[in-house]
């Protein structure tokens, strides 16, 4: 890995070069794009075994870093995951062209015939940490919707995200775009993330995903306007009314496929009429499968439980571990996820639609679910091809971040001479 003694210029002359490939972009056709990503993903399946020895570095600086069972499933690639970038890429291509689209179109009295259509941002700074699936996320997201990307990468995946980016690069080569477009920051050093952080000249708007951590440091020190992406504290509520079938397959698919992304769930509310029954079972089958739950005491009763202290309500495992309590009815759930969520993903299980209609009518989390597994929450399950991130604030972008959100609008006003009175 080459060390660059002088950040500050390094980060300078890649954003001048994003600046400068954002106005190509911006007037690139949806034809020259798709033809980069479809190009960029058939490098990727080529590279592939590339990209695996890449990989191999990276999990040998995780465990030597000590990293979690479920940071390191996070940091892994296979044959199967690479696929997965492939299909996630050829997805985006396929998706219509957001630039340009017109959003809205009206004639004023006045004769103005006024639309209002999609731009691109710019250029946009993506902070991620240990999940190599994001350089090719990202650089997709941002690409179709005419931005240029700087991606600054955890230091755990620095390799891998090396080996996808060249793919990406060459296939705006290929397409004949400025390889400048999709740029990836080239070191370790946490000075370039301070740096990002304050090229307002440049940089137009920063995306972090990751933990709390750095979702917060970015907050603090970002002069930059920023996306943000923040913990998934995500609940399920099992009311009353829930069917007992559906409680068992949502939860434990929720909890258990994949503990590690930020829609796995982290604490289950059970009403009291059903503690004893359905959220028994529930219970029992999370320790059953391995997961350690941190229960209050109307469920210490069960075989194997944890008791729960104040640090399990409102924290974010990302590990086979789940909090849990009993609550007395829907205004208390509600209660209870207010002051603990973190406004990312929350669902409820019931067969009572007026029940369902005010759990997600009186939440305000980005993404509210009913009846359905929270690892859901993912913007290639909501058809956007990928995702940038799930953006858990209320400006601009909320929830899954596609290509559309990581576009502003400009207003395109005709007329024929006239003027105003």
């Amino acid at each position: 890995m080459k060390d660059f003694a002088d950040i500050p210029s390094l980060m300078a002359d890649i954003g001048t070069r994003a600046k400068a490939a954002a106005t190509t972009l911006a007037m690139a056709s949806a034809e020259r794009k798709h033809a980069a990503l479809i190009s960029a993903a058939e490098h990727v399946w080529a590279s592939r075994q590339d990209i695996i020895d890449a990989n191999a570095k990276d999990m040998e600086f995780g465990r030597d870093k000590g990293l979690s069972d479920a940071m390191m499933d996070r940091l892994r690639l296979d044959e199967s995951r690479i696929q997965g970038i492939v299909d996630g890429l050829r997805a985006v291509a396929e998706q219509a062209d957001p630039v340009g689209e017109v959003i809205a179109d009206w004639t004023q009295p006045t004769g103005l015939h006024i639309q209002r259509v999609r731009t691109p941002l710019g250029v946009i700074g993506v902070i991620y940490e240990s999940r190599p699936n994001v350089t090719a996320d990202a650089g997709a997201l941002c690409l179709k919707a005419g931005n240029a990307v700087i991606l600054r990468g955890g230091s755990e995946s620095f390799h891998s995200s090396g080996a996808i980016h060249a793919c990406l690069q060459q296939g705006l080569r290929d397409a004949g775009l400025p390889e400048d477009a999709i740029q990836l920051v080239p070191t370790r050093d946490r000075e370039a993330v301070s740096e990002m952080l304050v090229m307002t000249d440049t940089i137009d708007v920063i995306v972090p995903r990751g933990g709390k951590g750095l979702v917060g440091l970015v907050q603090r020190e970002a002069r930059v306007p920023v996306f943000a992406h923040l913990e998934g504290i995500v609940h399920i509520y099992i009311d009353k009314a829930a069917d007992a079938e559906k409680v068992l397959k949502v939860v434990l698919n929720a909890k258990t496929r994949r503990t590690g992304i930020c829609g796995a769930a982290e604490c289950l509310l059970i009403h009291k009429d059903v503690a004893s029954t359905i959220g028994r079972g529930v219970v029992s089958a999370l320790i059953d499968a391995g997961v350690r739950v941190h229960a209050d005491v109307a469920l210490q009763t069960i075989n194997g439980v944890m008791a729960a202290t104040d640090d399990d309500w409102g924290r974010e495992y990302l590990d086979m571990d789940i909090a849990a309590r009993v609550v007395p009815d829907l205004e208390a759930a509600m209660d209870h996820i207010r002051t603990y969520g973190s406004n990312h993903t929350d669902c409820i299980l019931t067969e009572d639609t007026e029940v369902a209609s005010a759990f997600l009518n009186g939440l305000d989390s980005a993404i509210l679910m009913h009846n359905t597994s929270t690892q859901f929450a993912d913007g290639g399950e909501f058809g956007m091809g990928a995702e940038i991130g799930i953006a858990t604030g209320k400006m601009h972008a909320r929830g899954p971040v596609g290509a559309a959100q990581l576009t502003s609008f400009k207003y395109l006003v005709r007329g024929d001479g006239t003027v105003r009175a």
